[in-house]
Formats: C-alpha cells, structure tokens, sequence
C-alpha cells in the first residue's frame, strides 16, 4: 500500500488555503493546516476531517521564528518528511478608497508588514521545511502568486490589472523572484517550486468581490503539487498556463 503523502498549507483555515487542503485531501494526501488562530484551525481541521480528509492542525504564524521552528518540528513528530509545502498565508496590506494603495502617499509600515508575510515569511517556512523536504520522493513547493505582480502585464497601458496597489502586488513580485532563485538553487535535487495565482476569488481577502470560488482559486496550486517528476519548476502559472513576469 501507497503511504499517503503529507502536505502542508499555510493560512488553510479559510479561502483559498482550505479549498487547497481540501482538494489535495480529497486526492489522498495527509494535510497539515497551518493557522494562526487556533478556533479556527481546529475549526478547520473538524470540517475537513467530516469531508474524510486526514488533517492535523499546526500552529503557524509565518512571520514568527520561534512558530515556523515549532511547526516545523510539529510536522517531524507527525509525519517525519513533508511532501508538499503550499505557502498560502498572505495579507493585502492596509489599502485606501477603491481598494487602492497610493505610492506616493503609502506608509512605510504598511510595506513593511505586507512584505512580512508575504515574502520574509514564505522565505522563513521554507528553509525550516527544507529538511523535511529533502526526505521526499517527490518533494513540491507552491507559493500562492498574483498576476498583479507581473511586471509586464502592470506596464502594458492595454490590460486592465486593476488598481493600483503599491505595497501588495511588488509583494507579490518581490516572490516571484524569489521563487526563481529557490528552482536555481534547488535545480536538480527534484525539489519542483513554482508560483501559482488563483485569480480574483470571492473571500474576505477580496472583500467577497471576485467571480471565482475558492476552489477555482485553489485548482492551479493542486495542479502544481502533484506535478509528476520531471516537471516544471521555477515558472509562473494560472489556469491558461504560465504568466508573463
């Protein structure tokens, strides 16, 4: 028999995180929820286990040492490796009139608290996975993107990509490149990394404004989780394939 593979999903207790739990449990994979809050992970973990996924739940605030170093001791006494790494936990970032962040008044700490998460933490709870990573047949990484953050479609004057958001889309920028260096780094050790954007999704991340559903959201992140071996990595996709940086 097949050991099930062990996934783990930061920010899984809502939205896109949980929709990707649950897809990737309904697929036979054993989920870690990774939350913050822990109503809402139990929260969580209850539902997902009532829908036959097996899920555990683990504390996580990515933008902690001492919560990312625990996890990912959690996720060892659990389950010994880590098959899958999804990093999902993003914030928007503080935003103006129009869901707009203005660059030429945005306050610094609001940069600074949106970078937190979304770069400085997947950065953080990657390296610490690493290890358990590197104990995998067929280890994958998915860091949840935004096509706000291609530089060429926010330059192109005929696209319409939406408000102008100075703080969260260089966020989503900034891990584009970065997912870029970890595939060079990692190239060859079948570590597969790559950047996924779920598109604009009804949660309270979006303020419920958006035409797709969570799980439409979450489809691409499935997707590259379960590449096979020998596939991409280091690439940008949705789900028309990959997106320009």
């Amino acid at each position: 028999m097949n050991e099930a593979r062990i996934a783990l999903v930061t920010g899984a207790n809502k939205g896109i995180g949980y929709a990707i739990a649950a897809g990737l449990g309904a697929r036979g994979h054993r989920v870690g929820v990774g939350a913050r809050d822990e109503a809402r992970r139990e929260d969580a973990v209850g539902k997902l286990r009532a829908a036959g996924v097996d899920a555990f739940g683990v504390a996580l605030d990515v933008t902690s040492r001492s919560s990312v170093a625990e996890a990912a001791e959690l996720v060892e006494s659990e389950a010994g490796r880590l098959d899958v790494l999804v990093n999902n936990a993003g914030v928007p970032g503080e935003m103006g009139p129009g869901w707009d962040q203005d660059p030429t008044t945005l306050d610094l700490d609001v940069v600074r608290a949106v970078v937190e998460t979304n770069v400085l933490g997947v950065i953080q709870v990657t390296n610490a996975m690493l290890p358990l990573l590197r104990r995998s047949a067929s280890p994958r990484v998915v860091n949840i993107s935004s096509s706000v953050g291609s530089l060429t479609l926010q330059a192109d004057p005929n696209i319409d990509i939406g408000p102008v958001m100075a703080a969260y889309a260089p966020s989503k920028t900034y891990l584009n490149a970065v997912t870029v260096q970890y595939a060079r780094r990692l190239a060859g050790t079948g570590i597969l990394i790559n950047a996924a954007c779920p598109g604009l999704v009804a949660t309270d991340f979006t303020g419920f404004h958006g035409p797709r559903t969570p799980e439409q959201g979450a489809a691409t992140a499935i997707r590259l989780a379960t590449l096979p071996d020998g596939g991409p990595s280091g690439s940008f996709f949705d789900d028309n394939g990959t997106i320009p940086w």
